[in-house]
């Protein structure tokens, strides 16, 4: 009975291979949803392990980012923070990432340069004007630069000058001073040179301090001294209705003054190069010359016919007769013949087209001879009579005429 019952539970017939065991379907089912909940588990292990919080200092901001990723790219990534070449990214892109940690990004950007004037681009990741001066490569601690070290960098030029030295030539010795000045007016402020107005360099004073520059002072030389001039006498006209219209005469002679004037000085290289007056004080004053113009006007005289050709020989003959009756010897008849030979060639028609003088003596205007007859134009000896009364007014004999005319090409 056992035995048939174990048939009829399952058990094969007597002689046949004993069956594999084969679990019970409740049981099939709970080891089938042990294996999902092993998957899941496992699959949310990870997903948690790639989900972290880092923060990324993006050009001095700090910004923190929940992100997915194994590296700092992934995380910048996931981030939307964009890198390029000339960034710079701490830990490097490839770097694992943990949770909490630090990202640091820097952007590169271009930036203008003048180091001693001389002008360049360069990439720099730098926040601040100290950085990027430390990323030129030149000694930090000695350099002066055109903005604060700590201020934030700019667009602006970045302007740097070096340590450098500067050959001075003056007072007669040679001077090798070290500055960072960047130009030559700041060197030599920056070394202790004080210039002196008046004093020159040889090189302009805005001109870019280089290392080994020569610059040549040449001082000044302060002088001072007086002088006596010269004050030149004014001249005063006065009408007169008593003469004939057009004649001057001077009624008082001028006379120059003096005046003493002080000046200072400045010499180089022992040339006088500028002289200011410092005092004037006149020590003989001019004297006024007045000359009296005559405004009379002479009466019309109508036109004459045209008398017989005077030579030159009968006008001198006449004009010796007049002379003598003035009382004029031969040395001064002799003078009168000089004076106007040159004047006329005592022609009775000489003209000067060019002045209006004319006859014998040249008189200007010629209806001055009116005064002494109608047939002034034609008489040689109505125009000698004028001409001997107008030297012996003005310069007392026809000797003291022609002295004038030697002097002056006129009488």
């Amino acid at each position: 009975m056992r035995e048939s019952a174990r048939v009829r539970s399952g058990s094969t017939a007597p002689g046949a291979p004993t069956p594999a065991w084969r679990p019970s379907g409740r049981v099939a089912r709970l080891a089938a949803q042990g294996v999902v909940l092993a998957l899941v588990a496992g699959g949310t292990s990870a997903f948690a392990m790639m989900h972290k919080t880092v923060t990324v200092d993006v050009d001095g901001t700090n910004v923190e980012v929940a992100a997915f990723g194994r590296t700092v790219g992934d995380v910048l990534a996931s981030a939307d923070i964009t890198v390029g070449d000339r960034d710079l990214v701490a830990p490097a892109l490839g770097e694992s990432v943990l949770d909490g940690s630090e990202i640091v990004v820097r952007h590169g950007r271009e930036l203008s340069v003048e180091v001693d004037g001389a002008a360049s681009a360069v990439w720099t990741t730098a926040l601040t004007v100290g950085e990027a001066v430390g990323e030129l490569g030149v000694r930090t601690d000695a350099v002066r630069v055109s903005a604060s070290r700590s201020a934030p960098l700019g667009r602006d030029v970045l302007r740097v000058s070096t340590e450098k030295t500067i050959h001075l030539a003056v007072d007669g010795q040679v001077i090798d001073g070290v500055t960072t000045g960047s130009t030559v007016r700041e060197a030599l402020k920056e070394i202790g040179l004080v210039l002196q107005d008046g004093d020159q360099v040889s090189v302009p004073l805005d001109a870019t301090a280089v290392d080994g520059l020569v610059v040549l002072v040449t001082r000044a030389q302060q002088g001072s001294g007086t002088t006596t001039e010269t004050v030149p006498f004014t001249e005063r006209v006065v009408e007169d209705p008593e003469l004939a219209e057009g004649t001057r005469t001077v009624t008082r002679a001028g006379k120059v003054g003096q005046r003493e004037t002080t000046y200072a000085t400045a010499s180089l290289g022992g040339a006088e190069v500028s002289r200011t007056v410092l005092a004037q004080v006149v020590i003989d004053e001019p004297v006024e010359q007045v000359v009296a113009l005559g405004t009379k006007v002479a009466p019309v005289v109508p036109d004459v016919p045209a008398a017989p050709d005077v030579t030159p020989g009968s006008a001198q003959a006449i004009g010796k007769e007049l002379a003598a009756a003035r009382g004029w010897g031969d040395d001064e008849f002799a003078c009168l013949i000089q004076l106007w030979n040159h004047e006329s060639g005592w022609r009775v028609n000489a003209a000067n087209s060019s002045s209006g003088a004319y006859g014998i003596p040249q008189a200007l205007p010629g209806s001055k001879m009116a005064s002494v007859g109608a047939d002034w134009q034609t008489n040689p000896a109505t125009q000698i009579t004028w001409g001997l009364n107008y030297i012996a007014g003005r310069y007392g004999t026809p000797c003291g005429a022609w002295s004038s005319f030697e002097a002056k090409g006129w009488y």
